[in-house]
């Protein structure tokens, strides 16, 4: 009978240190790339339609290779939703690097327009954006990252190339 019960602790005890060895299968110790929206280039400005191109830079602050599989995106001027969409685009990011790319939006901006002729009196006086978003990556099984990153851009900065 005493055999049984040190068969079962042992046993236990064994299940016990191979499952804390498995935690490893759901918490890498990866860090989380960093997004960072790098500009915002107007390209055209109508009266009901604006387009634009949003450049993001992702870092990869770890030693593998960052799978990344989508972008969902809000950006905010001020208190105004520039606009808001996805962008399901895969490519990579080597380790311990970044890569760069470009997302086009087309945005209406007319019902807008007083609050954003206030934002744009004054070239030299810069306006607060705000970019939310959930960075979809991984290969086989993916993890979203959750984004929220301030900044200022300087009305003059919107000048079309």
């Amino acid at each position: 009978m005493e055999s049984r019960a040190r068969i079962t602790k042992t046993i236990a005890l064994a299940m016990i240190l191979m499952l804390s060895g498995c935690s490893s299968w759901f918490d890498s110790g990866n860090k989380d790339p960093d997004v960072h929206l790098v500009k915002v280039e107007l390209v055209q400005a109508k009266l009901l339609e604006q387009r634009f191109k949003l450049h993001f830079r992702v870092d990869n602050p770890n030693d593998s290779t960052l799978t990344v599989r989508g972008l969902s995106y809000t950006v905010y001027l001020g208190t105004i939703k520039l606009t808001e969409g996805e962008h399901e685009k895969w490519f990579s990011v080597e380790p311990n690097s970044h890569a760069d790319f470009v997302i086009p939006v087309r945005t209406n901006l007319w019902p807008h327009v007083r609050p954003l002729v206030k934002l744009l009196e004054s070239p030299d006086r810069p306006i607060p954006y705000r970019f939310e978003g959930t960075l979809e990556t991984g290969l086989f099984y993916g993890y979203d990252v959750h984004l929220m990153r301030k900044g200022e851009i300087i009305p003059g900065d919107f000048i079309p190339e």
